[in-house]
């Protein structure tokens, strides 16, 4: 049976890390799916043993931060919040900074991947719009919500697992996270503003506001004059959205000042119970359900934005690694690693072993297997698994799901960004932000 749960072990992580099988419509979700049931169906583990490997209070906290998130879009804060970034846009510089500032501190609380799901396609409108090479912008935006979300344990859902994992305090997580952060946060802008500085000098070319063309796509008119498009010589729009994909997606809400505050002081009510003694996932539910309390916002509309596909893929993982622990494999690797003097419980060797982990299968599955292997009561080891498992992120593309969700939101809009272009800031800023950080875990200890 040893053999079978390995097997189903390595098939899936291998899935994952491909992002597909060839000839079928498979996502890591659905690999990941496919490989809890193989687990149960193979009886590697009962039912019950499967649904007791789920991590529950991980899944509310991110369930809950979904919902308080759900609330922001809704209201069309992301949006607004965007759109008002665009005052910079006659400083390329001042704008790339701003952008990058606005979505790492956003990252930290209201999760990265949320935060590059509703800028993205904002940000390539603009960007375009203004004349400028969007790719820069783009890349800007994925760079530093990865970044950013390092900083505290609400950031990504990796930091989620490995802070009620390890049971670590809010407080004391953003002390050790934060400063490392915010140092790599410069280094990167450095790095693309180097690297794109002749994109980043071009003047915005004069527009022509046809808010006609953005409200047939379903764009409140509000955003409609904000986000013209611009005419070239033929009198054609120089941005052409399909036909009702912008009307459907609920990231171009119009700002709702009311439904917005609520969300703000909801966040600061959250933030403010994480210091205290309270569970983070009873607080962070609470929350949630008293935004479910509403006269105008519809139940079914909050938790129609739950990501519940990252969900499934959570409560898969956990049963796939449950299953593989079963098999007392991973614990002889790790004690022969130790025979050989490589011990990963040693903070910079974690953070190596992680940071190659997370751009072979992405951050998040790797996370969840490493964080099997960790001391409790060494709070160090789980702090330079969240930075180095986050920066790794910034590698390549496949190397956080954030990657993903900015690139492909911005393809709808007809940005492209190539592997080999999100390598070349990428590589560079993972280099950099990881050296930040070794320094930080020397300065420490």
């Amino acid at each position: 049976m040893g053999t079978v749960a390995l097997t189903i072990a390595v098939m899936t992580y291998s899935g994952v890390a491909l992002g597909g099988v060839p000839g079928l419509a498979l996502d890591r979700t659905g690999i990941a799916l496919l490989g809890a049931i193989a687990m149960i169906a193979s009886g590697g583990l009962s039912t019950g043993e499967a649904v007791m490997s789920i991590d529950i209070p991980t899944i509310l906290l991110l369930y809950a931060l979904m919902v308080i998130s759900s609330q922001f879009r809704l209201g069309g804060f992301y949006t607004w919040l965007a759109v008002r970034l665009t005052a910079f846009m006659n400083r390329p510089e001042r704008f790339l900074i701003a952008v990058m500032t606005v979505s790492a501190a956003l990252s930290a609380v209201l999760m990265n991947d949320v935060v590059c799901l509703v800028f993205s396609p904002v940000l390539a409108v603009s960007v375009l719009n203004a004349g400028l090479n969007p790719v820069p912008f783009i890349i800007g935006l994925a760079v530093s919500s990865n970044i950013g979300s390092a900083a505290t344990i609400i950031g990504n859902p990796q930091n989620m697992l490995i802070g009620q994992l390890g049971r670590l305090d809010f407080g004391n997580f953003l002390l050790w996270c934060g400063p490392p952060s915010v140092l790599s946060l410069g280094a990167a802008y450095l790095i693309i503003r180097r690297i794109y500085r002749k994109d980043l000098s071009k003047s915005p070319a004069k527009k022509q506001a046809v808010e006609d063309k953005w409200t047939e796509t379903g764009i409140p008119r509000d955003l409609a004059a904000r986000l013209a498009s611009e005419y070239n010589e033929k009198n054609k729009p120089c941005i052409e959205i399909p036909c009702g994909l912008a009307g459907g997606n609920l990231q171009w809400q119009s700002f709702d000042q009311h439904q917005s505050i609520k969300g703000i002081a909801a966040t600061v009510l959250l933030l403010g119970l994480f210091f205290t003694g309270i569970p983070r996932e009873i607080s962070a539910i609470s929350i949630a359900g008293l935004l479910l309390c509403s006269r105008s916002m519809h139940t079914r509309s909050l938790l129609g934005l739950v990501d519940w596909h990252l969900i499934t893929l959570f409560c898969g993982l956990f049963i796939v690694i449950r299953g593989l622990e079963t098999t007392g494999i991973p614990l002889i690797l790790i004690e022969t690693l130790a025979s050989k003097g490589i011990d990963i419980r040693n903070v910079f060797t974690l953070t190596a072993v992680s940071g190659l982990m997370s751009n072979i299968v992405s951050n998040v599955p790797a996370t969840m297997l490493l964080t099997k292997f960790l001391d409790p009561t060494k709070h160090d080891q789980w702090y330079a698994l969240a930075l180095s498992s986050t920066f790794a992120g910034n590698f390549i593309t496949i190397g956080s799901i954030a990657n993903l969700i900015t690139f492909e939101q911005a393809k709808l809009y007809g940005v492209k960004v190539g592997f080999l272009e999100h390598a070349k800031v990428g590589i560079p800023v993972t280099i950099a932000s990881f050296a930040i950080a070794v320094a930080w875990m020397i300065f420490l200890s």
